[in-house]
């Protein structure tokens, strides 16, 4: 893969897909734990917050798509 640096998938992980995705075959792993997490809803993904504020991010595949690699980088920085 072009750019292999930005993607890393791991198929033998017991966690593995750990959120639902159209397509697994591109499911990245890099951002195994989200590094956007601390951003509360500025993260660029789909959180829900549960009753006692608690951020909740089941549903979302943003940093698990290898697309998303350059934004959450730009975020960091």
């Amino acid at each position: 893969m072009e750019n292999s640096y930005k993607y890393f998938k791991n198929d033998r992980c017991k966690y593995f897909p750990c959120h639902t995705a159209p397509d697994v075959r591109d499911f990245n792993c890099l951002f195994c734990f989200c590094p956007l997490y601390g951003l509360g809803d500025k993260c660029c993904g789909e959180p829900q917050n549960t009753d006692q504020n608690i951020k909740v991010c089941t549903n979302c595949i943003f940093p698990h798509l290898p697309e998303s690699y350059d934004i959450i980088v730009g975020k960091l920085m």
